[in-house]
């Protein structure tokens, strides 16, 4: 499993890169539009998840809704990313994951893998996977900040991986949470605008 598509924007030297990770049957161009939200003193690069599903939609690891999603495809896939991260960025560049949905769950892998590299992570409207919400000490004792947004109309995450999710970030992460009254299984600008001044604050940007 290897990812071999990404794009990407200006680079802004010596600063972080926020790393975007696109939802399950979509690709590497979905989340670009959020970048205008991104604060001026990041970097950015958008990848394409390698499991190709046919009709121009990527996975990070097959689905077999409505089963729980399977923790050793997580992390074959995160692998992957890494993979990519290590091939493409200085080791030295901070990376900060911003995904949706499934590429939510990634940039919480993210996290839990290499956490000493992450700074942060945005989670929108995706999930940790039962055997990933298991102790994590050494996360547990950094407490990374972790901005989780979420609708409160999404029926697409179930009610368990929510409750699930909120657990584990509680008890692993210093967590922001943002919940959106009309909003379902998607990303709107109220919500983006919180995702910069996360940023902002966490990443000590103007």
């Amino acid at each position: 499993m290897r990812i071999t598509t990404a794009v990407s924007g200006p680079v802004v030297e010596d600063a972080p890169v926020v790393l975007l990770l696109h939802g399950y049957g979509s690709h590497e161009r979905d989340l670009v539009g959020l970048t205008s939200w991104l604060p001026s003193g990041v970097s950015w690069a958008s990848l394409r998840a390698p499991g190709d599903m046919g009709f121009g939609g990527y996975e990070w690891f097959p689905l077999s809704l409505p089963d729980e999603p399977s923790q050793a495809g997580a992390r074959e896939a995160v692998e992957a990313i890494w993979e990519w991260v290590d091939g493409s960025l200085a080791p030295e560049v901070p990376v900060v994951p911003l995904g949706f949905s499934q590429g939510g769950l990634m940039a919480l892998e993210m996290l839990r893998t290499r956490p000493m590299r992450v700074p942060a992570a945005v989670c929108l409207s995706g999930f940790v996977t039962v055997e990933g919400a298991g102790a994590d000490a050494g996360l547990a004792g950094l407490r990374p900040p972790v901005f989780w947004g979420r609708g409160l109309l999404d029926q697409v995450i179930w009610p368990a991986a929510v409750a699930r999710t909120a657990t584990w970030l509680e008890a692993h992460t210093t967590l922001s949470r943002h919940e959106y009254p009309g909003l379902a299984h998607g990303v709107e600008p109220g919500e983006m605008d919180d995702v910069a001044a996360f940023l902002r604050s966490v990443l000590s940007l103007p």
